[in-house]
């Protein structure tokens, strides 16, 4: 609820020039000339301000910069003057027709408000699909200060505001914020374990890049970060990822790095599709052509770059989903991935969950995996033990692990913040997600399911009674991921932006999914409002513990046998469990094929 003592924020639109700039301050004293407050509060004291370059004549996409300041008009003609010279997209606001400037004002602006103010402002705008390119070099979250408890429900009453003078620029927040490009933003505020782990990682990086200035290793150094699901490992990744890009903001021994101050060249390594696309989009939006940026699959990396001319870091994602062994794709490249990728970097920086390990070509022998922490080093493994995905109780969450780790169902707990749903009928799981999606105050719902039900990926046609590879258990059946937009041309018909193509969202954020199943290929790394978990037949629950059947999946990355004899099928299979069960922030419905833990699940929800 919004503080309804807060007063409304002050937004004056001019154009953007030369000429317009010149005279900034007398045309905002002219505007409000029965209000000396707001005059002194736009041209006196700080303010952000929101540069918009309309692309094309229909005004559907923007180049953008969002800056503070604590003189509108000197900060104007400073950008309009000086900056062009230095910055390309200074150059390109200046000559472009049709440029416009919103300065923003409030009683209570401070320093440290305007920051964070401004620092939110590029999260939402680099989120919003009709933002093409979001001109900023910075991100200066702020700590507490004086009427920091105000900011939330300030910003919310800025971005209404906005929203009212461009709908397009400025749309409303749920649109925003159900995004996956928002939840993984460079510009999300850090907790204070994460900035921690952040500074280390930073003076490490530098440290290691300055050790390498007069010696040529083999292979790069590594730092491992480690953590559960929902730790805040990819953001903090993605903020690291734009720090290192605009290396100049990185102050603590940048002149370390490079004594004549060129880029870092920079490489982010995905191996999960779905993340691919969202990385791909922050670089597109937040990166210039001239940065050293590489956002590849860990394949066309090892093929693109040559050892003997290594690039400075290597960020790699969801590094469990590496393949560890050669297999029929890769074996042309190299034996290992996350080896080979170490051969052609200075400095690689790995964010892992041993919890998230998906198939038998991505497991690490224990003793493997135990060399590789070795050869990073006590000082550059980094733990995230947070949890910041699901908003409920401790208790809670400590039912949802005892479920996953431990395999035991105890009597759900009582939480205001979190719902845990058992459902008889899958119909009706389906429908209550439908309906939680339908009401998108907190972001996008799904249905998933465990791989137990046969699926081609589109390689061949579907069983002849079946239009869709599809889930299903008894009369009720939903095809799996991908599988209505494969069969029906989907995404010519309909789009849910008309300044987005499908091709660049990710799964769940399309909107004709919420008809559809998805499995740990397609959520895997990403949050949903409320999910509902199918639960397949390879999930039982017997002699009061849940176990995982190998024989009852369809996941034959999971079961099959490394070498033909050592197999991880019970390890694996869990994994696919942990992930599943891990994906909703407010709420997690579920229902099981198998009738005793149907039963369990059913018991201990009463």
């Amino acid at each position: 609820m919004v503080n309804k003592e807060l007063k409304a924020p002050i937004i004056y639109e001019t154009s953007y020039n030369v000429q317009t700039a010149s005279q900034l301050n007398d045309k905002i004293n002219q505007e409000y000339a029965s209000d000396e407050k707001k005059q002194v509060l736009l041209t006196e004291f700080p303010t952000v301000y929101v540069i918009n370059d309309p692309m094309n004549k229909n005004n559907s996409q923007y180049a953008v910069y969002v800056g503070e300041t604590n003189d509108i008009q000197r900060r104007t003609l400073q950008h309009l003057d000086s900056d062009p010279a230095k910055r390309d997209d200074f150059f390109h606001l200046k000559n472009s027709k049709n440029v416009s400037m919103f300065v923003i004002g409030h009683e209570h602006f401070n320093k440290s408000m305007t920051l964070d103010i401004e620092n939110r402002m590029m999260q939402y705008l680099s989120s919003v699909p009709a933002v093409y390119r979001l001109n900023n070099r910075r991100h200066n979250e702020q700590n507490r200060y004086y009427d920091s408890d105000e900011f939330d429900d300030l910003f919310n009453l800025i971005w209404k505001k906005l929203g009212k003078k461009n709908q397009i620029l400025f749309p409303a927040r749920k649109i925003i914020e159900s995004s996956a490009i928002f939840k993984a933003s460079p510009f999300n505020k850090l907790t204070n374990e994460q900035l921690n782990a952040k500074a280390k990682i930073i003076d490490n990086i530098n440290e290691e890049l300055f050790k390498q200035k007069n010696q040529k290793l083999d292979e790069g150094a590594l730092i491992l970060v480690e953590g559960n699901a929902g730790s805040g490992k990819t953001v903090l990744m993605s903020n690291i990822f734009y720090d290192l890009v605009h290396e100049d903001q990185i102050s603590a021994n940048e002149q370390k790095i490079d004594d004549n101050s060129q880029r870092l060249s920079v490489a982010m390594i995905v191996n999960q599709d779905e993340q691919l696309k969202v990385y791909k989009e922050i670089s597109k939006k937040l990166f210039d052509k001239d940065d050293q940026v590489q956002v590849a699959k860990p394949a066309t990396f090892i093929k693109q770059v040559d050892p003997e001319n290594k690039i400075d870091i290597a960020l790699i994602d969801e590094a469990h989903l590496l393949l560890t062994q050669k297999n029929q794709a890769y074996a042309k490249y190299g034996n290992n991935m996350l080896k080979d990728i170490m051969k052609r970097a200075k400095v690689i920086m790995a964010v892992y969950d041993p919890g998230q390990v998906l198939s038998t070509a991505s497991v690490w022998e224990k003793k493997d995996f135990a060399e590789l922490e070795e050869k990073a080093g006590k000082n550059n493994i980094i733990y995230l033990s947070n949890q910041m995905r699901i908003d409920a109780s401790q208790a809670t969450i400590d039912w949802i692990r005892n479920v996953i780790d431990n395999g035991v169902i105890n009597k759900v707990p009582q939480d205001d913040n979190y719902q845990i749903k058992v459902f008889k009928d899958p119909s009706e799981m389906q429908k209550a997600i439908q309906e939680k999606n339908s009401d998108q105050k907190n972001g996008i719902s799904r249905m998933v399911a465990t791989f137990d039900w046969d699926y081609s990926g589109g390689k061949t046609q579907p069983p002849d009674n079946q239009r869709y590879w599809e889930v299903s258990e008894g009369k009720w059946h939903m095809p799996w991921n991908y599988e209505i937009n494969r069969r029906d041309k989907y995404e010519s018909k309909h789009r849910a932006h008309k300044s987005v193509k499908y091709s660049e969202q990710s799964w769940a954020e399309k909107d004709y999914t919420i008809d559809e199943i998805g499995s740990t290929y397609t959520v895997q790394g990403f949050d949903l409002n409320y999910v509902g978990v199918e639960l397949g037949p390879s999930v039982k629950y017997r002699n009061g513990h849940i176990i995982h059947d190998p024989l009852e999946s369809s996941n034959s990355k999971a079961t099959q046998k490394r070498d033909s004899t050592k197999s991880y099928a019970d390890t694996l299979l869990k994994n696919e469990f942990n992930v599943l069960m891990t994906r909703g922030v407010h709420g997690l419905y579920i229902h099981a094929v198998d009738p005793e833990l149907q039963k369990a699940l059913e018991e201990a929800s009463k």
